[in-house]
């Protein structure tokens, strides 16, 4: 009997934590039900109503739309996505390392130095990219004042799709650097200054301690920081369209001016769904190798 009372006494002890443990869970799912309901309404139902309109053509399945899409510049579109997307990308990655180590530094000034490196992050894009159109006028703008102040010559810059994509590529990792140097500052934080002095007593030299210390405790906010950016690369629009108009094209701006007539608004939708497609193998990729998988665990 004392023993039948004891077992009843620690069932209802579980019980009464699962039940503390299941309320708490549904606290913190009301709290997100907000969020929830906003990335369901404006992200997931309209991809999937552009997917499938993508594939109708006049009230019926087809595969038209992406028939003709090569037409359209498709391929030239998503060769230059990936040059700005990726180019942006690593020019990022390598600044915003050397500025988050840098801060890492005790110096005169440190605070000032932060508050600089944040101010690009905070102008609008819109404002950013009609500053950067001023800057690379091909008369009278900042860029060609500097060259010709140390005897160079003057550049058009847009006189090319190279020389285009490369000041759309400049102006977009003057924006966003800042955003990835916080998240690897943030890493770079959580290193135990112990580890650095351990190394150096064993004889490790400074590249040493970077390779076999600092990237490895960093590598999974590395890999959040490139799937941040890089979805957010890979969506870039306000930038080209404003410094380069439609040419040279990229996916964004191809679906953009597609969508404008209602003609061609099913091809729009098919360079949408291929520029989902490119996201979702691009967030399958880092979430795969770069360790993303540990950090959360």
């Amino acid at each position: 009997m004392h023993i039948r009372m004891h077992m009843d006494s620690e069932f209802s002890g579980i019980r009464e934590r699962r039940f503390k443990i299941t309320r708490k869970y549904l606290v913190y799912v009301l709290f997100a039900l907000p969020a929830i309901a906003y990335v369901i309404g404006l992200s997931i139902i309209p991809a999937i109503t552009v997917v499938y309109q993508s594939f109708l053509v006049a009230g019926k399945f087809s595969l038209y739309n992406y028939s003709v899409l090569p037409s359209y510049g498709l391929y030239a579109s998503i060769g230059n996505t990936l040059i700005v997307s990726v180019g942006a990308l690593l020019i990022q990655l390598i600044l915003a390392l050397a500025i988050a180590m840098v801060m890492m530094k005790p110096f005169a000034g440190s605070k000032i130095f932060s508050s600089i490196v944040i101010i690009p992050f905070g102008i609008s894009t819109i404002v950013s990219a009609f500053i950067f159109s001023l800057i690379f006028t091909n008369v009278g703008g900042f860029a060609n004042g500097v060259l010709v102040a140390f005897g160079f010559k003057p550049v058009v810059w847009f006189s090319s799709s190279i020389s285009d994509l490369g000041v759309v590529m400049f102006s977009d990792f003057w924006k966003n650097t800042p955003l990835v140097a916080l998240i690897l500052y943030g890493g770079l934080s959580s290193v135990s200054p112990t580890l650095y002095e351990a190394a150096s007593v064993d004889g490790a030299g400074a590249f040493k301690r970077f390779t076999h210390i600092t990237l490895p405790a960093i590598a999974p906010l590395i890999s959040i920081a490139l799937l941040v950016r890089g979805v957010s690369e890979f969506n870039i629009f306000a930038l080209p369209l404003v410094l380069i108009g439609y040419h040279p094209l990229i996916l964004n701006t191809l679906i953009y001016e597609n969508y404008s007539t209602l003609a061609t608004r099913p091809i729009s939708y098919a360079a949408a769904t291929v520029l989902l497609l490119i996201i979702m193998a691009y967030s399958i990729f880092v979430l795969k190798i770069g360790g993303a998988k540990q950090y959360a665990k």
